[in-house]
């Protein structure tokens, strides 16, 4: 028998969430064949089969939290697939079924409230979803207790007896509504946001920048950089070495708290927000000081096609320094971006619109763009957050600034 065993998942991720079994017990497998997917709040990661013969046993069901080291299942070496036994099967679509029935709209009764079937239904499913802690009782206690609760997969005593003596009301839906599982990579996503805002204390800045002298530059230069470089000239580039130059100035933007250190970063590995059918992602640039433009461009276009393809692997998303969001490619005017935790800096980038700006004693018609920069306040006071964006915004008025790096 060879073990199925969840590998090392990358920087500070120790659990993962079973997606779905590609194989039921009794299939054929090849080596290096994947068998199950697993899902991180980052990416999702397939286990393949160790070794070629037939899927003996599932351990874990769809749905459940396990842990990195943890057995899933096993593959019997050198065997020959046959119908999957009913017993594993079961083990495994119990979650999923339950979820199924969550998913379709719930039937009132005569009185508007959803019928005791489908309230069970959807109670059911979400308890199997969820992992061995209560999640809502585990993100009211202090960050301190958190950590302890999830070393010991268990809630401290008093709040364990509090939480365990007042049930979950049951779900009550209107008939017109529809009510379905969140998908466990959905779940990751909510509890690391969460996570942030519980554990730093982030704030927002706002800025705006006059974008014309880029436009201008980008609509001479656009079509011969495409042609010599084989990528078109975006905004994000600028955005980029901008956002180097002032980290440079303002180093605790590009850092992170570790307990009661803060380790500032003298490398620029910046993440750049991808949004996916399965949620948002953060893909990470390396080395983006000591990228060129074309470089910049190259290397975000290859991972957000790696993002939309779902070929993503770990080390395309973790050991990020830095942050920068694009809302305004979906209109966005301005938003308050959320920090990846556990970096300590944000940007966040908005549409650009035409509006008429006083310039020295006159009026004139610029293409302004709002920034916000979310930061962590533990470690950037008020006055370094200002300065960091109106370094940025210096740099895209006068983009002359990047060629000669002052």
């Amino acid at each position: 028998m060879a073990d199925l065993i969840v590998p090392p998942l990358g920087e500070s991720i120790t659990e993962a969430v079973v997606g779905r079994w590609l194989k039921n017990v009794g299939d054929a497998v090849a080596a290096d064949e994947n068998v199950l997917e697993l899902e991180t709040d980052k990416i999702t990661v397939q286990l393949p089969a160790p070794v070629a013969g037939a899927l003996s046993e599932q351990r874990a069901a769809v749905g459940s939290t396990v842990k990195v080291g943890e057995v899933l299942g096993q593959v019997a070496a050198g065997a020959k697939g046959s119908a999957a036994a009913p017993k594993a099967a079961t083990v495994a679509a119990a979650p999923a079924a339950a979820a199924s029935a969550a998913a379709k709209p719930a039937t009132a009764s005569s009185n508007g409230a959803a019928s005791p079937a489908k309230t069970a239904a959807a109670s059911v499913a979400t308890t199997s979803a969820g992992s061995a802690l209560n999640r809502d009782a585990l993100l009211k206690l202090p960050p301190s207790q958190r950590q302890v609760a999830r070393h010991n997969n268990a809630l401290p005593a008093a709040t364990s007896k509090v939480a365990s003596a007042a049930p979950e009301a049951p779900l009550q839906v209107d008939e017109r509504d529809e009510v379905i599982e969140m998908s466990p990579l959905r779940k990751r996503i909510a509890e690391r946001l969460v996570q942030a805002q519980h554990e730093t204390a982030s704030l927002t800045t706002f800025n705006e920048v006059d974008m014309t002298a880029v436009m201008e530059l980008r609509a001479r230069f656009k079509d011969s950089f495409e042609k010599q470089h084989g990528v078109k000239l975006g905004f994000m580039s600028f955005f980029v070495k901008a956002c180097v130059e002032a980290s440079r100035l303002f180093p605790g933007v590009n850092a992170e708290v570790h307990g009661s250190k803060i380790i500032y970063k003298h490398h620029y590995d910046f993440g750049v927000a991808v949004s996916t059918p399965k949620g948002l992602v953060v893909p990470v640039l390396r080395d983006a000081d000591a990228l060129s433009f074309a470089e910049i461009e190259g290397g975000i276009g290859q991972l957000a096609e790696k993002a939309r393809t779902g070929k993503l692997a770990m080390e395309d998303l973790i050991g990020g320094t830095f942050s920068i969001t694009n809302g305004g490619i979906y209109g966005s005017m301005m938003s308050t971006p959320l920090l990846n935790f556990p970096q300590t800096g944000i940007l966040g980038m908005h549409n650009i619109v035409k509006r008429a700006v006083v310039i020295g004693d006159e009026v004139k018609v610029r293409s302004m763009m709002y920034l916000a920069l979310t930061y962590d306040h533990r470690v950037v006071d008020g006055k370094e957050a200002v300065s960091f964006l109106v370094a940025v915004k210096e740099r895209i008025e006068q983009p002359e600034r990047l060629l000669l790096s002052v």
